[in-house]
């Protein structure tokens, strides 16, 4: 099955390197008119997180296909960091070793990195298994649900880090079950 995944248009909170998680912000002015320069694929089943920014860049780029909204699909919880950038929690001590378990630590008062993972792998499987037989699936999220599935699933394997993508931007992949190959970026 061809799945595409694809990234939300910038955010404000993107443009000024936020953590931007259960904030639901909508697109930017830049980031709507970044959407409308890039070539995607064609559309399969529409499924999207059901934050706004994700929704939005669906409608756009695909204007005539109506979403499946998934909550497990949404972008972690970064706690007490949400909102906020590097430079304001610099001095921040928890920040810190966040940094140092190289962010293998859960955020404070927010979601585990494990925790995100398998709920992103859990519910891309859930949505895979609803698509009609025959279909492609087109997938509108962020960029750590992306990367969550990509680290599970893709082969050769890499790390999550290793899957980050800019904003409305994406992979083209097969999926047979088991693993991912991605053919090629958005």
């Amino acid at each position: 099955m061809r799945v595409d995944l694809i990234r939300h248009g910038k955010t404000m909170g993107n443009s000024e390197l936020r953590y931007i998680g259960r904030t639901d912000e909508a697109l930017s002015f830049i980031g709507i008119s970044e959407l409308v320069n890039i070539d995607y694929p064609p559309c399969g089943y529409l499924i999207t997180s059901p934050m706004k920014r994700c929704i939005q860049t669906a409608e756009l780029i695909f204007p005539n296909h109506t979403p499946v909204v998934c909550d497990g699909l949404r972008e972690c919880d970064f706690g007490d960091f949400e909102g906020r950038n590097y430079i304001e929690l610099s001095m921040d001590s928890r920040y810190q070793r966040w940094i140092d378990s190289g962010g293998e630590d859960a955020f404070p008062n927010g979601e585990s990195p494990d925790d995100f993972k398998k709920r992103c792998v859990g519910s891309f499987l859930k949505c895979i298994s609803e698509v009609p037989d025959g279909m492609a699936a087109t997938f509108v999220v962020h960029g750590g649900t992306i990367m969550a599935v990509l680290e599970h699933f893709a082969v050769p394997h890499k790390s999550y880090y290793d899957w980050h993508i800019a904003n409305g931007h994406g992979y083209i992949t097969e999926f047979d079950g088991e693993k991912i190959t991605v053919t090629e970026k958005i």
